[in-house]
C-alpha cells in the first residue's frame, strides 16, 4: 500500500485532482467528507461541538450550521483550535479504519486540507501538493463559491501559506491554468504513484 497525502490551499483545485486520481484507480480518503460525517446529528462529535460553542451553532433541523460555525472559527484562531481539538481525533480514527479496509496493493490518497498546518506530512509515504497562486485561489473562491473577498481572505489566512505547503511537497501539481492543463499533470503523477507502489 502506498499512502499519499494530498493537500493544497482552498480554491487550488484539490477536489478535481482527487476526482481524477479516483478515476485512475486510487482509493480516496477525504478528510473534509469525514469531518462532516463525524459531526452529523446524533454523533458524539456534534455533541462536543455544541458543548464547546453553544446551541447557536445548530440549524433549525438539528444539523450543524456550518456557515455560522465558520464565521466564529475563521476569525478567531483560539476558537479554530478548539474546533480542531474536537474534530481532528475523530477524523483520524475514521481515516485509519478506511485505510485498513483498502487492499494491500492500493494507492491510498488521503485528501487532507490542513496537512501542512497540522504537521502531518510524516504520516504519508509521500505528499502531493496542488498549487495555485493566491490570486487564482481568491478568484475561484469569489467567482465559483460565491464568497465575498473578505470571507475568501479569512479562509486563506487560516491556512498555511504557499511556501510552507510547497516545503512539504514530494510532488507538485500546478493548477494555476485552465482545467485542460490539469489532467495530463495528474495522469503523470498517477503513473509515478503506481510505480512507487510497485504495481
Amino acid at each position: 500500500m502506498l499512502k499519499v497525502g494530498l493537500t493544497g490551499g482552498i480554491g487550488a483545485g484539490k477536489s478535481e485532482v482527487s476526482r481524477l486520481l479516483v478515476s485512475y484507480g486510487a482509493v480516496l480518503i477525504d478528510a473534509d467528507r469525514i469531518a462532516r460525517e463525524v459531526v452529523e446529528p446524533g454523533t458524539p462529535g456534534l455533541a462536543a461541538v455544541v458543548e464547546a460553542f453553544g446551541p447557536a451553532v445548530l440549524a433549525a433541523d438539528g444539523t450543524l450550521d456550518r456557515p455560522g460555525l465558520g464565521a466564529i472559527v475563521f476569525s478567531d484562531p483560539d476558537q479554530l483550535a478548539t474546533l480542531n481539538r474536537i474534530v481532528h481525533p475523530l477524523v483520524g480514527a475514521r481515516s485509519a479504519e478506511l485505510e485498513a479496509a483498502a487492499g494491500p496493493d492500493s494507492v491510498v490518497i488521503h485528501d487532507v486540507p490542513l496537512l501542512t498546518e497540522n504537521g502531518l506530512a510524516a504520516l504519508y509515504d509521500l505528499v502531493v501538493v496542488v498549487d495555485a497562486a493566491p490570486e487564482t485561489q481568491l478568484d475561484r473562491l469569489v467567482r465559483l463559491r460565491g464568497m465575498t473577498p473578505q470571507e475568501a481572505h479569512a479562509r486563506m489566512a487560516a491556512q498555511a501559506d504557499r511556501d510552507r505547503r510547497l516545503a512539504v511537497a514530494d510532488l507538485v501539481i500546478d493548477n494555476d491554468g485552465p482545467l485542460e492543463d490539469l489532467e495530463p499533470q495528474v495522469r503523470k503523477v498517477w503513473a509515478e504513484l503506481v510505480e512507487r507502489a510497485g504495481r
